[in-house]
C-alpha cells in the first residue's frame, strides 16, 4: 500500500495524518473492486476458505463492509459502484435476512452506510430499488438476532428505516426493543458485557458502544446522545490504556482479524463530543493501531485484507470469518466524517497511557487490571472477570499482552490442577489500585482463587487452590514471549522450577496457596525479579508483598476462597 510520506512534524509519534488514513481508505476500496461480481452485488474476494454461513453470504459480507469504508470516506465515485449493487441485490441475489443469520449483520452495515451518506446515495436511487432495498432491509425489524452484540442490528436498520419513512413504527419498535435488551448487560463505568455472563472484550467499543451512539447522534436525540455517549465517555478512559506504545491492541477476545476496527471507538468519542481524551491522543492511539497492521503485513500483495492479525494466520480466526471479514476494519475510517479543519486532525499528537509514565489501572466493570510501561509500551491485562469458553484461550487466560498472544503448549497464563488447564465459572472478587483476584472452578473439581499485585513491569501472582485431593499436581505458567520480550516466572511459595516454562507444586491437606513471581518487558537488562520483589506467608491464608521501593501491601485470603481482601488500605510505605 502507497501512503504519503510521514509527517512526524504533526504526527511525531506515528507520521500519519488525515492525508495518510484517506489514501489507506483509497487503496483499500480500489484493491476490492476487481473482486465485484458484474452486477456488483457481491465481492468475493480469492482464497478457499468459507464461513459457516455460506459462499453467497459472505458475497453479501464483501459488499456491506467495503460499502462502509465507502461511506466512511464519501467517495461519490465509489458510492456510485455501489448504487448499482443495489440495483440487483435486493432483487433476489442476496440471501433473505432470516433469524440468526449472517445476512442480518451485514443489513446493519448497509443500512447505518445509507444513513450516513443520504443525500450522496439514497436519495439518487430511483423509486424502484429504494423500495425493494427497504423491503429486503425490513426483514431485519423483526428477525431473532443472537443474545449479543447482534441486538444492535436491527437498531441500526431501524434507525435507517424510520428515518426515510418505510414502516416508521415497525422501525422505531425494533430501535426500542434492542436498545432496552442491551440494559441488563450493562456493567457500569463503561462497560458491557457481550450478552448473558461476563464476556468483556474490543466489542465494547466497535459495536456494543457505536451502533447505540451513532443511532443517537444521527438520529438527533439529546436523551439518547445523553445515555450512550456518557457511557462511551467512561469507557474511553479505560479503553485508552489498552494500546501499547507500538500501537498494537491488547490480543484479547474474539474476531481479532478485525484489526484496526479498534480505533473506531475513539473516533466516535471526538465526533460526538463524548470523549476524555486530548484531540491529539485521540489521532495517536488510532493512527498508532492503523499504522501497526499496516507495518505488519495485514495488507497482501493484491492490496486486500488477510484473514489474520499480521499476516494471514488462520489461528485467531472463527468458524464466522470468512474471506471478508477483515473488512469490518472499515470501522476504523469513521474518523474521516470528521472534516479535515477538526482539532483531531489540526492538533499535533500527543501521546497514549502507554507512553506516558508506568501505570497500574482497575477496571471495575469487567474485574481487570491494566499494568504498562512507559520504557518498552507494553501493556499487560490482567483477567479476572472475563469469560466466554467458546472461545478459549481468548477469554479465560489469566493474561494478555499487547506484544504477546495466547499459546496451546503449554498453555500461557495458567493455573493447572491434576493436569487439567480449566479455567471456567470466574467470578470476581474485586479490583484495587495496585491488585485484581478472582475465584474460578478448575481441573479434577478443585477451585482456584487468584490475585495479582503489579507495579511496573513486576507482577506477584497469588493461587490459593481448594477442593483438590492431597498430592495433586498443580503447574503455573506465565508469559508466552514475542520476538523481542523476555518473560521470567520465579518460584516464591509452595512452587518449584521443573523444565519447560512451568513452575510445579503439589497440595497439601486443605487448601494450598501457591506464589510465583512474574515479569513481561522489552527492557534490555532489567533487575533480578528477587532484587526488586519479595512476598512473605505470615500465616497460612495470608501474604505480604515487599517491594524494594518500600511499599507493602498485605491480603488475606479466606479458608475456603471465597474472598481475598487487603489488609490495609492504599499501599503502605515501610523500610524497604
Amino acid at each position: 500500500m502507497r501512503l504519503p510520506p510521514d509527517d512526524r512534524s504533526s504526527s511525531p509519534y506515528t507520521g500519519y495524518t488525515r492525508a495518510h488514513w484517506e489514501a489507506a481508505a483509497d487503496a483499500l476500496l480500489a484493491a476490492v473492486e476487481p473482486f465485484a461480481t458484474p452486477d456488483r452485488a457481491l465481492y468475493h474476494f480469492p482464497g478457499r476458505r468459507v464461513s459457516h454461513s455460506g459462499r453467497l453470504s459472505d458475497g453479501l459480507e464483501g459488499y456491506a463492509r467495503t460499502l462502509l469504508l465507502a461511506a466512511f470516506r464519501r467517495d461519490e465515485t465509489a458510492l456510485g459502484r455501489y448504487a448499482e449493487g443495489l440495483v440487483a441485490g435486493p432483487g433476489g441475489v442476496w440471501p433473505r435476512v432470516t433469524d440468526r443469520s449472517q445476512p442480518l449483520v451485514e443489513a446493519a452495515s448497509i443500512a447505518l452506510a445509507l444513513r450516513l451518506t443520504r443525500p450522496l446515495l439514497w436519495d439518487r436511487l430511483g423509486q424502484g430499488v429504494r423500495e425493494r432495498t427497504a423491503a429486503w432491509l425490513e426483514d431485519a425489524l423483526t428477525a431473532e438476532p443472537w443474545p449479543c452484540n447482534w441486538e444492535l442490528f436491527p437498531v441500526t436498520v431501524g434507525g435507517f428505516l424510520a428515518e426515510v419513512g418505510h414502516r416508521p413504527d415497525a422501525a422505531r419498535k425494533a430501535v426500542d426493543r434492542g436498545l432496552d435488551r442491551i440494559e441488563g448487560w450493562y456493567a457500569g463505568g463503561g462497560w458491557y458485557t457481550d450478552g448473558d455472563g461476563r464476556k468483556f472484550d474490543h466489542y465494547n467499543g466497535w459495536a456494543m458502544h457505536l451502533y447505540p451512539v451513532l443511532h443517537a447522534w444521527l438520529a438527533g436525540d439529546s436523551a439518547l446522545l445523553d445515555r450512550y455517549g456518557g457511557r462511551l465517555e467512561a469507557h474511553l478512559a479505560d479503553y485508552a490504556r489498552l494500546f501499547g506504545g507500538d500501537g498494537a491492541p491488547v490480543h484479547q477476545g474474539r474476531s481479532l482479524t478485525y484489526r484496526f476496527a479498534a480505533a473506531a471507538p475513539l473516533w466516535l468519542g471526538a465526533l460526538t463530543g463524548r470523549t476524555p481524551l486530548a484531540a491529539g491522543e485521540t489521532r495517536r492511539l488510532a493512527s498508532g493501531a492503523l499504522r501497526y497492521f499496516l507495518d505488519r503485513g495485514a495488507v497482501d500483495s493484491r492490496g486486500l485484507l488477510t484473514l489474520g492479525w499480521h499476516g494471514p494466520d488462520e489461528s485467531v480466526l472463527q468458524s464466522y470469518s470468512g474471506p471478508a471479514s477483515p473488512y469490518w476494519a472499515s470501522k476504523a475510517f469513521l474518523g474521516l466524517l470528521l472534516p479535515p479543519d477538526h482539532a483531531v486532525w489540526t492538533a499535533p499528537e500527543q501521546p497514549g497511557p502507554a507512553g506516558r509514565a508506568d501505570a497500574v489501572t482497575p477496571v471495575e466493570g469487567p474485574n481487570w487490571l491494566i499494568q504498562s510501561t512507559c520504557s518498552d509500551g507494553v501493556v499487560r491485562l490482567h483477567n479476572h472477570g472475563s469469560e466466554d469458553v467458546r472461545y478459549d484461550p481468548y477469554y479465560t487466560r489469566h493474561a494478555y499482552s499487547t506484544v504477546t498472544r495466547p499459546r496451546s503448549s503449554p498453555p500461557d497464563n495458567t493455573v493447572t490442577v491434576g493436569g487439567d488447564p480449566l479455567r471456567s465459572d470466574i467470578v470476581p472478587l474485586g479490583v484495587g489500585e495496585d491488585w485484581a483476584a478472582s475465584r474460578c472452578t478448575a481441573g479434577r473439581g478443585a477451585s482456584v482463587t487468584s490475585l495479582v499485585v503489579a507495579d511496573g513491569a513486576v507482577e506477584v501472582r497469588a493461587h490459593l487452590v481448594t477442593g483438590a485431593e492431597p498430592g495433586a499436581e498443580v503447574r503455573v505458567t506465565g508469559w508466552a514471549p514475542g520476538e523481542d520480550e523476555r518473560a521470567e516466572l520465579v518460584p516464591a511459595h509452595g512452587l518449584a522450577e521443573e523444565p519447560g516454562p512451568a513452575l510445579r507444586g503439589v497440595t497439601g491437606d486443605g487448601a494450598t496457596l501457591f506464589v510465583a513471581l512474574v515479569r513481561l518487558t522489552a527492557e534490555a537488562g532489567p533487575a533480578p525479579l528477587p532484587d526488586l520483589v519479595t512476598v512473605e506467608t505470615p500465616e497460612r491464608y495470608d501474604l505480604t508483598v515487599r517491594w524494594a521501593t518500600g511499599r507493602r501491601r498485605r491480603f488475606r485470603f479466606a479458608p475456603g476462597g471465597n474472598s481475598v481482601a487487603p489488609l490495609d488500605g492504599p499501599a503502605e510505605h515501610s523500610p524497604a
